[in-house]
């Protein structure tokens, strides 16, 4: 029978994680930030990227939903405007699209899904299930892939901005925010998940779900590895770099 864990073991152990699977240590990710990419294979992992980045404010707003206390309510949405901004702020999709407009896209087809690679799909789409489905604190757990969040980010914009040319510091603005935005919502969620997992079972579950986000996220790394690097299958359907328009 698994014992029940401190928080602060609790805690250990869901960072252990994030330091075995975080997608940080995906090989494409290597290929990106470290300028080994082609322009075209760049545009590919921008383009699906931004699936992900879509369905995000749907998950948070699905997770929020069933949130019964008002006091979380009210710091949980800040998550929604940081990505579908308000009248004062343009959020994490539009800056997205800024990226995929300087990689020459056009944006009703980045928006439509036209162009996306099945893995990307299935993948974001089990992770929008998960939140819909599991328990509340599985649904927190699984945000807390934002623990791991600024070290890619600093990797990843140091990186691309060495490397490739065709990027800028504006096209990259959306990670300028995230640093500050990951950790206060990592932090929130960290805290709530120490103070609601108070049994064995729960905190099974609460690992088990992040261990499942970080599948989330290895997978659409997969997909793009296949379809783009190697073998270089690129499903029927998906967007071709070789292709002069999109």
């Amino acid at each position: 029978m698994t014992e029940l864990m401190g928080p602060e073991e609790l805690e250990a152990a869901l960072r252990a994680i994030g330091a075995a699977r975080y997608h940080n240590r995906h090989p494409f990710h290597a290929l990106l930030h470290g300028g080994k990419l082609t322009k075209g294979q760049v545009r590919a992992w921008a383009l699906n990227r931004y699936y992900y980045q879509s369905i995000i404010p749907q998950k948070d707003a699905a997770i929020l939903s069933r949130m019964t206390d008002r006091d979380i309510r009210r710091s949980w949405r800040q998550r929604i405007i940081d990505h579908d901004g308000d009248e004062t702020y343009d959020g994490g999709i539009e800056r997205w699209l800024r990226l995929t407009d300087i990689l020459d896209f056009d944006r009703d087809y980045v928006i439509s899904g036209a162009g996306l690679l099945p893995g990307t799909r299935f993948a974001v789409e089990a992770y929008l299930h998960f939140v819909r489905d599991r328990s509340l604190l599985e649904a927190i757990a699984s945000s807390l892939t934002e623990l791991f969040a600024p070290t890619i980010i600093n990797e990843r914009v140091t990186g691309m901005l060495a490397s490739y040319d065709f990027v800028s510091r504006d096209a990259l603005s959306y990670f300028d925010k995230r640093l500050t935005q990951a950790p206060r919502d990592a932090n929130f969620a960290i805290e709530y998940v120490k103070r609601e997992a108070r049994l064995p079972l729960q905190q099974q579950a609460v690992l088990k779900a992040l261990e499942f986000k970080c599948d989330v996220l290895w997978a659409q790394l997969d997909a793009l590895y296949h379809a783009y690097v190697a073998p270089g299958h690129v499903p029927p359907g998906a967007f071709r770099p070789e292709e002069a328009s999109s």
